[in-house]
Protein backbone atom coordinates (compact mmCIF):
# COMPACT_ATOMS: atom_id res chain seq x y z
CA UNK A 1 0.00 0.00 0.00
CA UNK A 2 1.30 3.36 -1.11
CA UNK A 3 2.20 6.12 0.96
CA UNK A 4 -0.48 8.20 2.22
CA UNK A 5 -0.10 11.97 3.13
CA UNK A 6 -1.77 13.02 6.97
CA UNK A 7 -5.17 14.21 6.70
CA UNK A 8 -4.27 18.24 7.83
CA UNK A 9 -1.55 18.54 5.05
CA UNK A 10 -2.52 20.95 2.47
CA UNK A 11 -4.30 19.37 -0.92
CA UNK A 12 -1.11 21.10 -2.65
CA UNK A 13 1.10 19.84 -0.71
CA UNK A 14 4.60 18.30 -2.57
CA UNK A 15 6.85 17.39 0.06
CA UNK A 16 5.90 15.93 3.80
CA UNK A 17 8.09 15.19 6.38
CA UNK A 18 6.24 13.06 8.88
CA UNK A 19 7.71 12.58 12.66
CA UNK A 20 11.67 12.56 10.94
CA UNK A 21 13.60 11.36 13.26
CA UNK A 22 17.47 10.69 12.59
CA UNK A 23 20.30 9.97 14.71
CA UNK A 24 23.93 9.22 14.44
CA UNK A 25 26.18 6.48 15.94
CA UNK A 26 29.54 8.20 18.29
CA UNK A 27 31.77 7.50 20.51
CA UNK A 28 29.71 8.97 22.60
CA UNK A 29 26.40 6.75 21.88
CA UNK A 30 23.47 7.13 20.04
CA UNK A 31 22.81 10.86 19.43
CA UNK A 32 19.55 12.07 17.98
CA UNK A 33 19.78 15.04 15.88
CA UNK A 34 15.96 15.20 14.35
CA UNK A 35 13.63 14.00 16.87
CA UNK A 36 9.72 13.84 15.57
CA UNK A 37 9.76 16.30 13.19
CA UNK A 38 6.91 17.03 10.51
CA UNK A 39 6.00 19.81 7.51
CA UNK A 40 4.73 19.81 5.08
CA UNK A 41 5.87 22.25 1.68
CA UNK A 42 3.05 23.17 -0.69
CA UNK A 43 3.87 23.80 -4.40
CA UNK A 44 5.22 27.23 -5.54
CA UNK A 45 5.88 28.28 -2.11
CA UNK A 46 8.70 28.82 0.22
CA UNK A 47 9.16 27.33 3.70
CA UNK A 48 11.45 28.77 5.99
CA UNK A 49 13.13 26.43 8.95
CA UNK A 50 14.93 28.89 11.52
CA UNK A 51 16.80 27.78 14.51
CA UNK A 52 19.86 28.65 16.33
CA UNK A 53 23.32 26.47 15.11
CA UNK A 54 22.92 23.21 16.08
CA UNK A 55 18.96 22.72 15.95
CA UNK A 56 18.84 20.11 13.42
CA UNK A 57 17.70 22.14 10.05
CA UNK A 58 20.99 21.32 8.32
CA UNK A 59 20.61 17.44 9.17
CA UNK A 60 16.63 17.71 8.51
CA UNK A 61 17.52 18.72 5.26
CA UNK A 62 20.18 16.34 4.83
CA UNK A 63 18.03 13.44 5.72
CA UNK A 64 15.35 14.47 2.79
CA UNK A 65 18.01 14.34 0.83
CA UNK A 66 19.12 11.35 1.71
CA UNK A 67 23.01 12.67 2.32
CA UNK A 68 23.83 11.84 5.82
CA UNK A 69 27.26 10.92 6.62
CA UNK A 70 27.64 7.32 6.36
CA UNK A 71 27.58 4.98 8.04
CA UNK A 72 26.84 7.13 11.26
CA UNK A 73 23.76 8.94 10.11
CA UNK A 74 20.56 7.15 9.63
CA UNK A 75 17.01 8.34 9.48
CA UNK A 76 15.64 6.15 12.39
CA UNK A 77 12.00 6.65 12.27
CA UNK A 78 9.34 8.40 10.03
CA UNK A 79 8.79 9.52 6.51
CA UNK A 80 9.22 11.67 3.56
CA UNK A 81 6.84 11.81 1.60
CA UNK A 82 7.64 13.07 -2.14
CA UNK A 83 5.15 13.08 -4.78
CA UNK A 84 3.44 9.94 -3.31
CA UNK A 85 6.64 8.51 -2.76
CA UNK A 86 8.38 7.68 0.76
CA UNK A 87 12.05 8.92 0.15
CA UNK A 88 12.97 7.12 3.40
CA UNK A 89 12.21 3.76 1.68
CA UNK A 90 13.36 4.13 -1.87
CA UNK A 91 16.58 2.38 -3.02
CA UNK A 92 19.77 4.06 -3.91
CA UNK A 93 19.30 3.59 -7.00
CA UNK A 94 15.43 5.29 -6.93
CA UNK A 95 16.77 8.18 -5.07
CA UNK A 96 19.86 8.95 -7.64
CA UNK A 97 17.25 10.03 -10.15
CA UNK A 98 15.18 11.89 -7.68
CA UNK A 99 17.98 13.67 -6.13
CA UNK A 100 19.54 16.31 -8.58
CA UNK A 101 16.61 15.73 -10.74
CA UNK A 102 12.92 16.07 -9.06
CA UNK A 103 14.51 17.64 -6.39
CA UNK A 104 17.54 20.12 -6.03
CA UNK A 105 19.54 21.25 -3.30
CA UNK A 106 22.00 24.19 -2.64
CA UNK A 107 24.26 24.78 -0.57
CA UNK A 108 25.83 26.53 2.45
CA UNK A 109 29.36 27.09 0.73
CA UNK A 110 29.55 27.23 -2.81
CA UNK A 111 33.53 26.33 -2.60
CA UNK A 112 32.84 23.16 -0.60
CA UNK A 113 29.98 22.40 -2.86
CA UNK A 114 31.91 23.13 -6.12
CA UNK A 115 34.99 20.81 -7.83
CA UNK A 116 37.55 23.04 -7.54
CA UNK A 117 39.78 20.91 -10.36
CA UNK A 118 36.58 21.00 -12.69
CA UNK A 119 35.64 23.77 -15.21
CA UNK A 120 32.30 25.38 -14.34
CA UNK A 121 31.32 23.77 -17.32
CA UNK A 122 31.96 20.31 -16.87
CA UNK A 123 30.20 20.10 -13.51
CA UNK A 124 27.12 21.58 -14.39
CA UNK A 125 26.99 19.83 -17.54
CA UNK A 126 27.27 16.45 -15.71
CA UNK A 127 23.65 17.27 -14.04
CA UNK A 128 22.13 17.36 -17.73
CA UNK A 129 24.07 14.27 -18.15
CA UNK A 130 22.92 11.96 -15.64
CA UNK A 131 19.62 13.55 -15.55
CA UNK A 132 18.09 14.11 -19.11
CA UNK A 133 20.72 14.13 -22.30
CA UNK A 134 23.65 11.57 -23.37
CA UNK A 135 25.12 14.49 -25.75
CA UNK A 136 27.64 16.58 -24.74
CA UNK A 137 26.74 18.75 -27.01
CA UNK A 138 23.53 19.31 -25.63
CA UNK A 139 24.86 19.16 -22.23
CA UNK A 140 26.86 21.75 -22.76
CA UNK A 141 24.44 24.17 -24.43
CA UNK A 142 21.83 23.72 -21.88
CA UNK A 143 24.28 24.37 -19.14
CA UNK A 144 25.51 27.77 -20.82
CA UNK A 145 21.93 28.44 -20.89
CA UNK A 146 20.89 27.91 -17.23
CA UNK A 147 24.32 30.72 -16.38
CA UNK A 148 22.50 32.58 -18.64
CA UNK A 149 19.54 32.38 -16.74
CA UNK A 150 20.44 32.94 -13.37
CA UNK A 151 22.27 36.06 -14.45
CA UNK A 152 26.48 35.31 -14.73
CA UNK A 153 27.69 37.66 -17.80
CA UNK A 154 29.17 36.33 -20.79
CA UNK A 155 28.09 32.49 -19.91
CA UNK A 156 30.60 31.09 -22.74
CA UNK A 157 33.15 32.42 -21.23
CA UNK A 158 32.69 31.25 -17.57
CA UNK A 159 31.63 27.52 -18.79
CA UNK A 160 35.63 27.31 -19.50
CA UNK A 161 36.35 28.58 -16.13
CA UNK A 162 37.27 27.29 -12.89
CA UNK A 163 35.41 27.78 -9.43
CA UNK A 164 38.54 30.02 -8.34
CA UNK A 165 38.38 32.21 -10.87
CA UNK A 166 34.74 33.41 -10.26
CA UNK A 167 33.15 35.83 -7.19
CA UNK A 168 31.70 34.28 -4.25
CA UNK A 169 28.21 35.58 -5.16
CA UNK A 170 28.46 34.08 -8.90
CA UNK A 171 29.80 30.60 -7.61
CA UNK A 172 26.68 31.13 -5.22
CA UNK A 173 24.97 31.59 -8.64
CA UNK A 174 27.00 28.43 -10.45
CA UNK A 175 25.35 26.19 -7.82
CA UNK A 176 21.46 27.76 -8.29
CA UNK A 177 21.88 26.73 -11.82
CA UNK A 178 23.22 23.44 -10.90
CA UNK A 179 20.39 22.61 -8.51
CA UNK A 180 17.57 24.21 -11.26
CA UNK A 181 18.80 22.63 -14.18
CA UNK A 182 16.49 19.86 -14.45
CA UNK A 183 13.66 22.14 -13.08
CA UNK A 184 12.95 20.32 -10.46
CA UNK A 185 9.71 20.36 -8.23
CA UNK A 186 11.45 21.17 -5.00
CA UNK A 187 14.59 23.18 -4.41
CA UNK A 188 16.05 22.90 -0.87
CA UNK A 189 18.24 25.89 -0.34
CA UNK A 190 20.78 25.38 3.22
CA UNK A 191 21.62 29.08 4.45
CA UNK A 192 22.89 29.63 0.39
CA UNK A 193 23.23 33.72 1.72
CA UNK A 194 25.73 33.48 4.82
CA UNK A 195 29.09 33.52 3.43
CA UNK A 196 27.84 36.91 1.02
CA UNK A 197 27.97 40.65 2.02
CA UNK A 198 24.43 41.87 2.60
CA UNK A 199 24.49 42.94 -1.39
CA UNK A 200 24.80 40.18 -3.02
CA UNK A 201 22.51 38.29 -0.35
CA UNK A 202 19.69 40.38 -1.85
CA UNK A 203 20.51 39.78 -5.19
CA UNK A 204 21.13 35.68 -4.81
CA UNK A 205 17.37 36.44 -2.80
CA UNK A 206 15.70 38.29 -5.71
CA UNK A 207 16.95 35.69 -7.76
CA UNK A 208 15.39 33.07 -6.28
CA UNK A 209 12.58 34.38 -5.82
CA UNK A 210 12.05 35.43 -9.60
CA UNK A 211 13.09 31.61 -10.60
CA UNK A 212 10.29 29.92 -8.34
CA UNK A 213 7.96 32.24 -9.81
CA UNK A 214 9.06 31.47 -13.93
CA UNK A 215 9.31 27.81 -12.94
CA UNK A 216 6.67 27.15 -10.19
CA UNK A 217 9.54 26.01 -7.32
CA UNK A 218 8.46 24.67 -4.12
CA UNK A 219 11.78 25.80 -2.12
CA UNK A 220 12.67 24.79 1.07
CA UNK A 221 14.92 27.79 3.18
CA UNK A 222 16.85 27.13 6.17
CA UNK A 223 18.32 29.89 7.67
CA UNK A 224 18.89 31.70 10.97
CA UNK A 225 18.28 34.87 9.56
CA UNK A 226 14.64 36.19 10.47
CA UNK A 227 15.16 39.17 8.59
CA UNK A 228 15.48 36.64 5.32
CA UNK A 229 12.56 34.57 6.24
CA UNK A 230 10.19 38.19 6.60
CA UNK A 231 11.32 38.76 3.25
CA UNK A 232 11.03 35.49 1.45
CA UNK A 233 8.85 32.86 2.81
CA UNK A 234 5.18 31.96 3.00
CA UNK A 235 5.63 29.53 5.75
CA UNK A 236 8.00 28.93 8.34
CA UNK A 237 9.18 26.16 11.03
CA UNK A 238 10.98 26.92 14.07
CA UNK A 239 13.04 24.50 15.33
CA UNK A 240 15.07 24.00 18.46
CA UNK A 241 17.05 21.11 19.93
CA UNK A 242 16.13 18.67 17.14
CA UNK A 243 12.27 19.60 17.56
CA UNK A 244 9.20 21.53 15.92
CA UNK A 245 8.58 24.58 18.63
CA UNK A 246 6.46 26.55 16.02
CA UNK A 247 5.22 26.45 12.81
CA UNK A 248 2.66 28.56 11.06
CA UNK A 249 2.42 31.10 8.30
CA UNK A 250 4.95 34.17 8.56
CA UNK A 251 1.85 36.70 9.62
CA UNK A 252 1.44 33.73 12.58
CA UNK A 253 5.16 33.60 13.12
CA UNK A 254 5.67 37.16 12.98
CA UNK A 255 2.42 38.90 14.47
CA UNK A 256 1.16 36.25 17.01
CA UNK A 257 4.50 34.31 18.25
CA UNK A 258 3.14 31.66 20.47
CA UNK A 259 6.28 29.94 22.23
CA UNK A 260 8.73 31.62 23.86
CA UNK A 261 12.19 30.54 22.11
CA UNK A 262 10.17 32.49 18.76
CA UNK A 263 9.75 35.22 21.11
CA UNK A 264 13.41 35.60 21.68
CA UNK A 265 14.43 35.23 18.35
CA UNK A 266 12.29 38.55 17.50
CA UNK A 267 13.55 39.85 20.31
CA UNK A 268 16.71 39.76 19.84
CA UNK A 269 16.75 41.83 15.81
CA UNK A 270 18.07 45.12 16.26
CA UNK A 271 15.39 47.57 16.14
CA UNK A 272 15.79 51.53 14.30
CA UNK A 273 13.26 52.96 16.76
CA UNK A 274 15.33 52.58 19.73
CA UNK A 275 18.43 53.95 18.19
CA UNK A 276 20.04 54.96 21.91
CA UNK A 277 19.99 50.98 22.69
CA UNK A 278 23.55 49.46 22.90
CA UNK A 279 22.39 46.16 24.48
CA UNK A 280 20.67 44.11 22.34
CA UNK A 281 18.21 41.36 24.05
CA UNK A 282 19.60 38.20 24.14
CA UNK A 283 18.05 34.28 25.10
CA UNK A 284 19.98 33.54 28.17
CA UNK A 285 21.68 30.28 28.68
CA UNK A 286 22.79 27.99 26.09
CA UNK A 287 21.32 25.14 23.59
CA UNK A 288 21.40 21.70 24.97
CA UNK A 289 24.52 19.31 24.24
CA UNK A 290 22.65 16.18 22.03
CA UNK A 291 24.26 14.26 24.49
CA UNK A 292 22.10 16.02 27.31
CA UNK A 293 18.96 16.85 26.58
CA UNK A 294 16.85 17.69 29.37
CA UNK A 295 13.74 15.56 29.52
CA UNK A 296 10.27 17.32 28.89
CA UNK A 297 10.58 20.97 27.09
CA UNK A 298 13.96 21.28 25.86
CA UNK A 299 13.76 25.04 25.95
CA UNK A 300 12.74 24.55 29.80
CA UNK A 301 16.37 25.28 31.41
CA UNK A 302 16.70 28.97 28.98
CA UNK A 303 12.54 29.85 29.84
CA UNK A 304 11.76 32.49 31.98
CA UNK A 305 7.88 30.64 31.96
CA UNK A 306 9.33 27.87 32.91
CA UNK A 307 7.16 25.31 35.28
CA UNK A 308 7.51 21.81 36.94
CA UNK A 309 5.11 20.71 34.05
CA UNK A 310 7.29 21.17 31.60
CA UNK A 311 9.72 18.75 32.60
CA UNK A 312 6.63 17.00 30.29
CA UNK A 313 6.04 17.10 26.98
CA UNK A 314 4.99 19.49 25.26
CA UNK A 315 3.08 17.96 21.92
CA UNK A 316 2.24 20.53 19.31
CA UNK A 317 -1.21 22.32 20.20
CA UNK A 318 -3.16 23.87 17.59
CA UNK A 319 -3.03 27.94 18.31
CA UNK A 320 -5.22 28.73 15.20
CA UNK A 321 -5.86 26.98 11.76
CA UNK A 322 -2.02 26.31 10.32
CA UNK A 323 -0.39 27.28 13.68
CA UNK A 324 1.02 24.96 15.75
CA UNK A 325 3.18 25.48 19.05
CA UNK A 326 4.92 23.38 21.62
CA UNK A 327 4.41 25.50 24.39
CA UNK A 328 2.22 24.49 27.72
CA UNK A 329 1.82 27.85 28.41
CA UNK A 330 1.54 29.55 25.85
CA UNK A 331 -2.55 30.80 25.89
CA UNK A 332 -0.68 32.27 29.09
CA UNK A 333 1.68 34.48 27.84
CA UNK A 334 1.63 38.71 27.86
CA UNK A 335 0.48 40.10 25.07
CA UNK A 336 3.10 41.51 22.46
Amino acid sequence: MPPVASPSAPPDTILEVQNLVTTFETDAGRLTAVDGVSFSVRRGRTLGIVGESGCGKSVTALSIMRLLPQPMGRIAGGRILFEGRDLAALSPDEMHKIRGGRIGMIFQEPMTALNPVHTIGQQLSEVFLIHRTKSRAEAWLRSTEMLHKVGIPAPEVRMGEYPHQLSGGMRQRVVIAMALACEPAVVIADEPTTALDVTIQAQILELMQSLQRAMGLAIVLITHDLGVIAETCNDVVVMYAGRVAEAGSVTDIFDQPSHPYTRGLLDSIPRLEHPRKTRLNVIEGMVPSLRDLPVGCRFQNRCPYRIDRCATGPALEVVAAGHEVACHRWRELPTR
